[in-house]
């Protein structure tokens, strides 16, 4: 049975069906050595080369679609490869044997929080249209006095350089009024994702964006215990989740993950960093070693959970109990 060629481009993981319309157009891919346009449809025995390097293709019923939540720290870009050899957001992510990573959407280089990848090039496509409205929560820290004539603008809409925008709500963290100072901490609802449409909106009323940090995706709720740099695959239930918000039909099978191993992957992301970080920070005698991060996210009080129903990344429960060293000694009671 033939198939259109983006499809089968896009379910090798080389990036959505728009992508590829637009490689396919542009004359860079073959199939049996002829080059091919728009349109075409291939058969599973086809060769397919895309800049000359075979494709390979996969089934439509043996590929697995695969999900990623990765916890984004600031300094990091949402690109493949950067000119000036700055960090990028897939520096981290694990390796595959075919396809690749696609992001869903992307964060700037100052915004920190929860952003997905997935191996399937149609439901990134999907997610990231604005004609499925997939709702993003951020949660920011402004610098400047909030007025209530400042909320209300914001949620009515006002005039961007890329047409009219607004938030869907707006939430002070601390006890409704956002916290006390200059400095506050605000809840904001998006349902699309335009480049720095939070930043803009703040700095259309003058108030500027000291910190940002996507909290929300859909139902899907940044895990705080999973360390800044880390990832963890999502579980069959969440894929599914997904695949339904912009109509795709359901997965029938997953990768097999396991919750003990998930938690062992995240110690040894969480120490992989911290050894990263002391090895980058010097000491205040001049040294290098390990240096306590600081966080400038609401605690305690101020904190408020994201809104929604929220399908939780992790559920897990706390990890094992330490075992004491048998070479340990023992304490001897006077």
């Amino acid at each position: 049975m033939s198939e259109k060629l983006q499809k089968v481009l896009a379910r090798a993981g080389l990036g959505s069906r728009r992508e590829m319309e637009a490689v396919i157009a542009e004359g860079r891919v073959s199939v049996n050595g002829e080059i091919v346009t728009l349109g075409s449809r291939v058969e599973e025995t086809d060769k397919i080369r895309l800049d000359g390097n075979p494709v390979n293709v996969i089934k439509a019923e043996d590929a697995v679609c695969r999900i990623l939540a990765y916890h984004k720290p600031e300094g990091e870009l949402c690109t493949r490869k950067d000119p000036e050899g700055r960090k990028t957001v897939f520096d981290r992510l694990p390796p595959l044997k075919s396809g690749r990573w696609i992001a869903i959407g992307r964060l700037d280089i100052n915004t920190s929080g929860l952003l997905l990848f997935t191996t399937d090039g149609e439901l990134a496509n999907r997610l990231m249209h604005p004609s499925h409205e997939v709702e993003r929560e951020y949660s920011c820290r402004i610098f400047g006095e909030v007025t209530p004539k400042i909320i209300q603008n914001l949620r009515m809409g006002v005039e961007l350089e890329d047409g009219p925008a607004k938030f869907q709500k707006i939430k002070g963290v601390a006890a409704g009024t956002g916290g006390e100072g200059l400095n506050q901490w605000y809840n904001v609802l998006l349902s699309e994702g335009r480049n720095r449409e939070v930043r803009r909106l703040w700095e259309s009323q003058g108030i500027q964006v000291s910190r940002l940090i996507r909290i929300r995706y859909g139902s899907l709720v940044l895990d705080r215990r999973l360390p800044r740099g880390g990832w963890s695959e999502l579980a069959l239930e969440e894929i599914n989740y997904l695949r339904t918000l912009v109509s795709l039909p359901l997965e029938t099978t997953a990768r097999s993950l396991e919750r003990k191993e998930t938690r062992i992957r995240q110690g040894r992301i969480r120490r992989s960093l911290k050894n990263n970080d002391a090895r980058q920070k010097p000491t205040r005698s001049g040294r290098l070693g390990k240096e306590i991060e600081e966080t400038n996210e609401p605690r305690g009080k101020g904190r408020t959970k994201p809104t929604g129903s929220g399908i939780p990344i992790h559920k897990g429960r706390k990890g094992p109990t330490k075992l004491r060293s048998p070479k340990a000694k023992k304490r001897t009671r006077i």
